[in-house]
């Protein structure tokens, strides 16, 4: 249930005979029915449902969003803020990320990157994040609603695999990038 209630998200406004009065009388056409079972003519009632796209999207952003107690590395809890988009219509799909900007990461970072970008696994926007610790990036990842974080680490560069995260888990699996295409087509699944 919504804060505000469903009464909201759409609304039905019953407009009387007040529309079509007004714009019978200013344009000189005649706006009435003739019913011919009562044989009386009539303007007839408007009744305008609202609901539109601002009201949808209001209504997902409300649902997915989360907050929640997430285990920190040094052992204690801290609040975690996640927006749990569906992925069918989370902005941002898959985010990579270098372990950091070290040299040697990066240039594998950025071939997974645009392997990921061109792939057909994913239909919708992929980043790539190599700002701050490699925690705030799963935050910030989580705050937007990615669903998945692809991490480049150290031991990539020695057996050519990924650390895929789920975002609503926070579950981790090291992946081959030659597989990359089909596991990530197999989560993003709609």
């Amino acid at each position: 249930m919504f804060p505000w209630g469903w009464g909201e998200i759409q609304g039905i406004a019953n407009r009387t005979d007040f529309d079509l009065k007004a714009h019978s009388e200013r344009s000189g056409h005649s706006l009435t029915y003739f019913d011919q079972a009562e044989n009386r003519r009539f303007t007839p009632y408007v009744v305008e449902p609202a609901a539109g796209v601002d009201r949808a999207v209001m209504t997902f952003l409300v649902d997915a969003y989360t907050e929640e107690e997430a285990p920190t590395a040094s052992g204690g809890t801290q609040k975690r803020v996640v927006l749990k988009l569906h992925p069918a219509i989370a902005p941002v799909k898959v985010s990579v990320l270098p372990l950091s900007r070290n040299e040697r990461l990066v240039p594998l970072a950025r071939e997974v990157y645009d392997t990921v970008r061109r792939s057909g696994a994913v239909d919708g926007f992929v980043q790539y994040d190599d700002a701050q610790s490699i925690g705030r990036r799963y935050r910030r990842q989580d705050e937007i609603g990615t669903p998945l974080c692809i991490t480049v680490d150290f031991d990539s560069l020695d057996d050519n695999a990924v650390t895929i995260r789920d975002r609503d888990t926070m579950e981790q699996a090291r992946i081959p990038i030659a597989s990359l295409e089909v596991e990530l087509g197999a989560r993003l699944q709609v």
